[in-house]
C-alpha cells in the first residue's frame, strides 16, 4: 500500500455510514455489511496510484469517492442509486448548509469570492499534475464578470477512471450529482453538460440562481444516471 494514501479508519465519513447503515439494515447486519466494506477499501487502496495522499486538494472528493465505491457492492439489497443521495450529499457537503445562511451567488462580491476559490483550486491542481500524472487534470477559465459566471473544467477524474475500471459507472453519479446539490446550497445554480463519466469532460459554470442564464437551463437525468444540464 503507497504510505501517502489515507485508511479507511482516517476518515470522518466513517461515522455517517455507519449511523446510516445501522438505521437501514439494524445493527447485526450493519456490522457484517461495514466489514465487508473496509474489505473493499483496502483491497482497492492497494491499486491506487499516487494521488498525493492528504496533500491532495482534492483528498476528500478521492477517497470519500473510494469510500462509497466500496459501500454499494457491499449493499446486499443493490438498492436504486437514488437511495444513497441523501447519504452520499451530506457526507460531501453537509458543512455547506451552514455557509449557505452567509454566501449568496446572486451577490457580485460572493460570485467574485467563488471564482477566486476556483482559481485557487485550480492553480494548485496544475501544480500537483506533474507530481502525481493520474490526479485531477484542470483546466482553468477567466471570471465572466459582465454575465457572473464563474467556470472551470476537469479532463481528467479519478473517480470517473476509478468506476470505468471496475465496472462502478452506475455508482459514480452519486458523487457527480452532489455538485448540483452543493451549488444549490449556496443560492446559485450549476450549469454543467457533462461529466468525466458520460463525456470527455466535466464542466462547471456556476451562476446565481437568479441569473437570467440560469433559466436558460433545465436539470435532467440522463440514461447513465447523471445529472445534467439541458438548455431551454
Amino acid at each position: 500500500m503507497n504510505g501517502e494514501h489515507i485508511s479507511v479508519e482516517k476518515l470522518s465519513y466513517c461515522k455517517d455510514i455507519k449511523k446510516w447503515l445501522i438505521e437501514r439494515y439494524g445493527t447485526s447486519e450493519a456490522d457484517k455489511i461495514w466489514n465487508h466494506v473496509v474489505k473493499n477499501y483496502n483491497e482497492y487502496l492497494e491499486e491506487l496510484p499516487d494521488y498525493g495522499g492528504r496533500k491532495s486538494g482534492h483528498a476528500q472528493a478521492i477517497y470519500g469517492g473510494l469510500l462509497v465505491f466500496s459501500l454499494y457492492p457491499a449493499l446486499l439489497d443493490q438498492p436504486p442509486i437514488d437511495e444513497l443521495s441523501d447519504l452520499v450529499n451530506n457526507m460531501f457537503f453537509g458543512p455547506f448548509i451552514k455557509l449557505g445562511k452567509v454566501l449568496n451567488l446572486n451577490r457580485s462580491f460572493d460570485m467574485w469570492l467563488i471564482n477566486k476559490i476556483f482559481e485557487s483550486s485550480g492553480n494548485k491542481d496544475r501544480r500537483d499534475i506533474a507530481k502525481y500524472p493520474c490526479s485531477f487534470i484542470n483546466i482553468g477559465h477567466p471570471f465572466d464578470n459582465k454575465n457572473k459566471i464563474a467556470s472551470y473544467e476537469f479532463v481528467q477524474c479519478p473517480n470517473a477512471e476509478f468506476a470505468k475500471k471496475h465496472d462502478l459507472l452506475h455508482v459514480l453519479p452519486l458523487m457527480c450529482n452532489s455538485d448540483y446539490f452543493c451549488i444549490e446550497i449556496l443560492h446559485g445554480t450549476l450549469i454543467r453538460c457533462g461529466t468525466c463519466g458520460n463525456s470527455e469532460r466535466c464542466d462547471y459554470r456556476v451562476v446565481g440562481n437568479r441569473n437570467p442564464l440560469a433559466q436558460n437551463y433545465i436539470i435532467e437525468t440522463d440514461e447513465g444516471g447523471f445529472l445534467v444540464s439541458r438548455k431551454i
